[in-house]
């Protein structure tokens, strides 16, 4: 049996994140994620796309921010169960948990924490003709690990969120001939993304297809063309493309978090914003995976999420005691 003070379900950069800040209220976390390494979404499918908004960097890249993050909760010496998925949660007593995997891994907690993103995920498919016979290597992807694949290549990219215009963005200084193609002709994402891309069309470094969606897909063994249809006046319009990218989100399914008697709603975690704590004492839930009224799905809000929640957690397993945060010096290395 394992035992910790925090068992954190999740491993992607919120519940990374949360073992600095419990650490720093010298709490010992360990981490259960169903992937097999940490880093969650950011890792496993988009370890290279450069994400803009994290204080202190104009830009970095996805994977770089899960290792730096893990460099920074090195010092409280966390510990972890990757490959395996939480299957069951017992509450023993007041203050303990036992958590349960499917390879029968026990974990015992005073306090729980999911973490998990936005649970067990699988990406939105778009309704187009032939798509399928195009997946698996011959042209379709619905996600992009390493964008030099794409080099001097013909990419159409499908949506209008905030990885459609960030991967836009980037790609349109890899690929020889990039379309983004979006139903409307407002974006979901961040205006300045929507900026840079507008700048980028305006200047014929990408082409811009608003109030359209893909209709079908067409090659031999591979994708060599992409059919467009136009909303309004149904005019169809074909693209020449190696490769389409559906970029239309993530369908989540919280698995059997669903079994634990948490309040949910519309696949997400309602919390209490004064703490994100649940309806179970003692059981917390940070990230996308839960849900507020006004909740943004950023990775900066779930930061902030875990700092309160430590706090929180800190109390609840230490009823009417104050910790205050020590510093020390040894040789020019500051210590908590």
């Amino acid at each position: 049996m394992i035992t910790t003070d925090i068992a954190i379900i999740g491993a992607g950069p919120v519940g990374l994140f949360a073992i600095f800040e419990a650490g720093l209220l010298k709490m010992r976390c360990h981490l259960i994620d169903y992937l097999p390494q940490v880093g969650g979404q950011l890792s496993e499918i988009y370890p290279k796309k450069p994400i803009y908004d994290i204080p202190g960097y104009p830009s970095v890249l996805a994977q770089e921010l899960i290792d730096n993050l893990m460099e920074q909760a090195k010092p409280f010496h966390p510990t972890f169960t990757l490959g395996e998925r939480i299957e069951g949660l017992e509450k023993r007593g007041e203050a303990d948990f036992v958590l349960t995997t499917n390879m029968g891994t026990v974990i015992e907690a005073k306090v729980v924490v999911i973490a998990g993103g936005l649970g067990c995920f699988e990406p939105r498919k778009p309704a187009v003709e032939n798509l399928e016979n195009f997946e698996n290597g011959k042209g379709v992807n619905y996600m992009i690990l390493d964008p030099e694949k794409y080099r001097n290549q013909k990419m159409v990219i499908a949506g209008g969120g905030d990885s459609a215009l960030d991967w836009t963005i980037y790609l349109a200084e890899v690929c020889s001939e990039l379309t983004l193609v979006h139903r409307s002709e407002s974006f979901r994402g961040a205006p300045d993304s929507v900026a840079k891309v507008m700048a980028l069309a305006e200047s014929g470094k990408i082409n811009l297809v608003l109030n359209s969606n893909l209709q079908a897909v067409y090659g031999t063994d591979k994708l060599e063309q992409v059919e467009i249809v136009q909303n309004r006046t149904m005019e169809k319009t074909v693209v020449e493309a190696d490769h389409l990218i559906p970029l239309f989100g993530l369908s989540p399914k919280l698995g059997p978090i669903e079994d634990w008697n948490l309040n949910i709603s519309k696949s997400a975690i309602e919390v209490n914003v004064d703490d994100y704590s649940t309806n179970i004492p003692g059981i917390y839930a940070i990230g996308d995976i839960n849900t507020y009224t006004n909740k943004l799905k950023l990775i900066l809000c779930g930061f902030h999420e875990a700092a309160l929640m430590s706090h929180s957690a800190y109390s609840y397993m230490n009823p009417g005691v104050k910790y205050t945060m020590k510093y020390t010096t040894v040789n020019g290395v500051s210590e908590f």
